[in-house]
């Protein structure tokens, strides 16, 4: 195997290992927008019955019903901060993500420079041989013309 065979393979596996960073990423950021939809969803349904509560003004209320609205709201409440810690889990998930993503990337560009300086130098190095070789010919070519002229011009 040449080292350009591998050196595409660790190219390869370094894009594999990129785009799994991606999906990843990707996936985390679906979940931050359900959790977030979620959250929305809460917090809507929270105001929605504080604006039922706040109409019952001047209707004679029960204790009970005031203690089980009351433990109502406590639940609502509990889950909006439970799902806003979510949300913030979900986040430094993401942030991690995205630090995989960056640095997979960058290893990806760094590995695809040194394949292009390393196919630059065996470019320039294929040229100094063809140069060479060329020059090597050349010569031969005039020594032989030089002798050709040598032995011809004897008398």
């Amino acid at each position: 195997m040449t080292s350009m065979t591998s050196l595409n393979k660790v190219v390869d596996l370094a894009e594999k290992r990129r785009d799994a960073a991606l999906s990843a990423l990707a996936q985390q950021q679906r979940e931050m927008a359900m959790a977030q939809a979620q959250l929305d969803q809460l917090e809507s349904y929270s105001a929605e019955a504080q604006q039922r509560w706040a109409g019952r003004t001047g209707v004679q209320l029960d204790a009970s019903l005031l203690h089980h609205h009351r433990h109502f709201m406590d639940k609502i409440r509990h889950a909006v901060e439970f799902q806003r810690s979510v949300i913030g889990n979900k986040q430094a998930q993401i942030d991690r993500c995205q630090i995989a993503v960056h640095a997979a990337e960058r290893d990806v560009a760094g590995l695809k420079k040194y394949v292009e300086r390393q196919l630059s130098a065996q470019e320039l190095s294929r040229r100094k041989r063809e140069q060479k070789d060329t020059d090597e010919m050349a010569m031969n070519v005039y020594l032989r013309q030089m002798r050709a002229n040598s032995e011809g011009a004897r008398p």
